[in-house]
């Protein structure tokens, strides 16, 4: 059991730098001449072939598996639009305002449950809970296939975005419990592209089903839709049960994927990077992060990078405003649905790139803050619109390059908090709600039907939170350079002695059960004998 003294010092303020002194803090090489990670101070070692192995099973399996998790996850989302336009709202006779409604009740009910799923996500194994939440939303989505009123619709889509408030973030902490900062932004990087894969799949799909099944055994085409998505969630919901490993010193009995030694190299690993294992979240957790400055500053920089990049949604209203002089459409609704997949196409490819570019120089603000400059590029040339057509179509496709910052943000916050893995997953939900709160109500005043293609205000404050998102940026890294990083590598080291006096047979001091009991909690690599 922790004492007072352990529970105290675990919610201290950061210290300046000046303050620690130790060797951690010399991060260009180690004594033997190895290089350093600069994040941890770790001396960085070329893996062996069962650790390249053993990422590569990661990859096949856990990536693999919440990629497609995550994909079925936006065909959910845009399943409701795609009913829509395909007979629903004539069926229903749903009112234009009605409509608006069902984003908002779906942003209601994620900002209020993907707090509350993180901190469970501590307390229950992960391989039930994102699984069972999953299975809860394929059941509901069934559930439209019966719907009478807009009423119901509203309800469904309050509990959908509950339950779906689960996926994202929680997909993140199972990484960033398994990767090293070395593999992390570039993981991110492809799970975060598969929601775009997800928009790209979601309109073939939805369309095949409608004009497949329209009008089958007298039902209409949109409500076999919503069936099918709905089993096909179910099926990728009951492979996580087995999918999901849990936590490195936590195994999933049923995660038949993953040998005990598999789970010993991962603690190893972690260990290696001076990372803690993840613990259940508690009491002390909030007033942890209440005093730290991640807590503050990240759900900040995430809404507001998430908010600066919103200009390219609205690509295919622009391309619709165009005419010929005859007052002909340049563009036919085919073309207009198609354009936006090329830039969503950009988009992948180059999340990939940034996310590598931040695991290969280990480097997160300078990635984000290279996005923030290309990222004022269209902001401005909208901004004066008396423009040449070719330089706003410019404009448009090259608001697909930067619409990546989530990952080297989320990466910079496992960087920020290797040995707080609970308030870690404690921030990464208070930056989603923070994001879905705010966007439930800010895009409408930012960018409002009426004013398309011309977004008078939109495109000029784009340009004003970049420029915000630059000064984050710099207060961020000024921060974590100054106070949080020395921090984390003394804590590091010392709990890394600590774990190898202890398998060394040494003595260890006393006189610092903090230390002792910080190290046994968070460092110590756990025998994994059994996953019964």
């Amino acid at each position: 059991m922790a004492t007072h003294h352990d529970r105290e010092e675990d919610i201290l303020p950061y210290a300046p730098d000046n303050q620690v002194d130790h060797p951690a803090n010399q991060i260009d090489k180690a004594s033997d001449g190895k290089i350093v990670d600069p994040l941890s101070g770790a001396a960085i070692e070329a893996k062996n072939k069962a650790e390249k192995l053993f990422v590569a099973r990661l990859d096949l399996i856990l990536l693999v598996y919440i990629c497609i998790s995550q994909i079925i996850k936006g065909l959910d989302q845009q399943n409701v639009a795609a009913a829509y336009v395909s007979g629903m709202k004539e069926d229903l006779d749903i009112q234009a305002n009605e409509y608006n409604y069902f984003t908002t009740y779906f942003n209601v009910g994620y900002a209020v449950f993907v707090i509350p799923s993180q901190i469970m996500m501590t307390l229950v194994r992960p391989s039930l809970w994102l699984p069972g939440l999953e299975l809860a939303w394929g059941i509901i989505t069934i559930g439209f296939f019966k719907i009478k009123t807009v009423k119901q619709i509203y309800a469904l889509r309050a509990f959908v975005g509950a339950f779906e408030a689960s996926a994202y973030p929680g997909g993140i902490t199972l990484l960033a419990s398994f990767y090293t900062p070395k593999e992390l932004a570039f993981r991110i990087s492809f799970y975060h592209s598969s929601q775009w894969m997800g928009s790209m799949l979601a309109s073939g799909l939805q369309a095949a089903i409608y004009q497949g099944m329209e009008g089958l055994h007298g039902i209409p085409g949109w409500r076999w839709m919503f069936l099918i998505d709905g089993i096909i969630t179910i099926v990728i919901a009951f492979a996580g049960f087995f999918l999901i490993p849990d936590y490195p010193s936590k195994p999933n009995p049923w995660a038949f994927w993953l040998k005990p030694e598999h789970y010993q190299l991962a603690q190893e690993r972690s260990l290696r990077f001076r990372r803690a294992d993840n613990k259940s979240f508690n009491r002390f957790t909030i007033l942890k992060a209440v005093k730290q400055p991640q807590f503050y500053l990240f759900p900040i920089l995430y809404m507001t990078a998430q908010l600066a990049q919103q200009g390219y949604l609205y690509f295919n209203l622009f391309l619709k405003s165009l005419k010929h002089a005859d007052g002909t459409a340049v563009w036919s609704v085919a073309q207009i649905n198609a354009l936006p997949l090329g830039g969503y196409a950009i988009s992948i490819v180059l999340v990939w790139g940034w996310g590598w570019l931040s695991d290969r120089f280990q480097t997160r603000w300078a990635i984000i803050f290279a996005q923030a400059v290309i990222g004022l590029i269209p902001g401005i040339i909208m901004s004066v619109w008396n423009v040449s057509i070719g330089a706003k179509y410019f404009s448009y496709f090259l608001s697909f390059t930067f619409i990546a910052t989530s990952p080297p943000l989320f990466a910079w916050l496992s960087d920020m908090t290797p040995h707080d893995t609970e308030m870690r997953a404690f921030i990464i939900g208070c930056c989603t709600a923070t994001w879905y709160a705010v966007n439930s109500w800010a895009n409408v005043l930012i960018w409002p039907a009426k004013e398309a293609p011309h977004y008078r205000i939109g495109w000029k404050l784009t340009v004003g939170m970049w420029l915000f998102v630059m000064f984050e940026l710099w207060l961020i890294h000024f921060i974590d350079i100054k106070y949080v990083r020395p921090r984390n590598q003394k804590i590091g080291q010392d709990m890394y002695e600590h774990d190898h006096d202890i398998s060394d047979g040494h003595n260890v001091n006393e006189e610092d059960p903090s230390d002792s009991k910080r190290a046994d909690d968070d460092l110590t690599v756990v025998p994994v004998h059994s996953r019964k």
